[in-house]
């Protein structure tokens, strides 16, 4: 029995698939698809970045250039490379235990050196501009760095809006893990790109993945085969966004043209979404257990 009616999962991409997909966002809402609509939104990485925005009403036109907060100078994060190689080479190998995987990230995560916990939680407050969190339900997700274990922070689980993001973003190696209620978490993505498993229950599923030209798509299968959704919608980068990101989805410089990709991007993604998103039907869309349109 569906639960929900519309669901959508914003995945991770580094700043540059942020700014895709809030382009992306902003083209469709002008296509008569706000996405912020959505009876559910989960996000993953800068997925929660984009989410934050969405949930709590505000237009995504906000993040066509990146937003810094008050007096800071743009100085990007302080990024330890050694132990950004060393979670790298973790993950590489984390087919035969995954769970171990996240465990020894976290380790690195802790020990790096990515300056203070505070300067990314005053980045991410001003990214997602709000500090409540929103009516309409809003699910982030971050790992435990000392367990592994997934987090999925809500209005209900005590954590600000801000440090949930920011947790949500706490990549290691690129920022510190951050402290909700004693535990520290980090980056959510670790575990899965967009956490779309967290839909379930929802007739129609729209899954934004920024950075689905970078690994296999069958991970993405397998969670989209467990919602049991009437409809799966998928969206990813095209060839044309793709060359507009570069090779380095961390590379700030490209923001603007991601975020202008996202834009040109949208109108394709619109004649997709228009029909599923208002009715939760789309006779193009295949079913999930299948390959998703490109």
């Amino acid at each position: 029995m569906h639960t929900l009616d519309r669901a959508l999962a914003l995945g991770a991409g580094g700043p540059v698939g942020a700014a895709w997909t809030a382009g992306l966002a902003v083209g469709l809402r002008r296509g008569g698809v706000d996405l912020g609509e959505a009876d559910l939104i989960v996000g993953t990485s800068t997925g929660a970045i984009i989410g934050a925005v969405l949930a709590t009403g505000q237009d995504p036109g906000r993040l066509a250039t990146p937003v810094r907060p008050a007096g800071s100078d743009g100085t990007p994060p302080q990024v330890d490379r050694r132990r950004l190689g060393e979670v790298f080479a973790v993950l590489g190998d984390a087919a035969s235990d995954p769970a171990g995987a996240w465990r020894r990230a976290g380790r690195i995560a802790v020990a790096a050196e990515t300056g203070p916990e505070q300067a990314h939680l005053d980045r991410m407050r001003a990214m997602v501009g709000a500090d409540r969190w929103p009516d309409r339900k809003l699910l982030v997700t971050a790992l435990d760095a000392e367990t592994g274990e997934r987090e999925v922070f809500d209005r209900a689980s005590g954590a600000p809006l801000a440090a949930a993001v920011a947790a949500s973003t706490a990549f290691p190696g690129i920022y510190p893990p951050i402290t909700v209620n004693g535990r520290r978490y980090m980056d959510g993505s670790l575990r899965s790109a967009t956490h779309a498993g967290l839909a379930a229950g929802a007739r129609t599923l729209v899954v934004i993945d920024p950075q689905a030209h970078l690994f296999p798509r069958e991970l993405l299968h397998q969670e989209l085969a467990g919602t049991g959704a009437h409809t799966v919608v998928t969206i990813e980068p095209d060839p044309a966004s793709v060359r507009a990101f570069g090779p380095d989805m961390g590379d700030r410089t490209a923001w603007e043209p991601a975020h202008q990709a996202g834009l040109r991007q949208a109108a394709d993604a619109t004649a997709r979404l228009r029909l599923a998103w208002k009715t939760g039907s789309d006779t193009d869309c295949p079913p999930p257990a299948l390959p998703p349109e490109h």
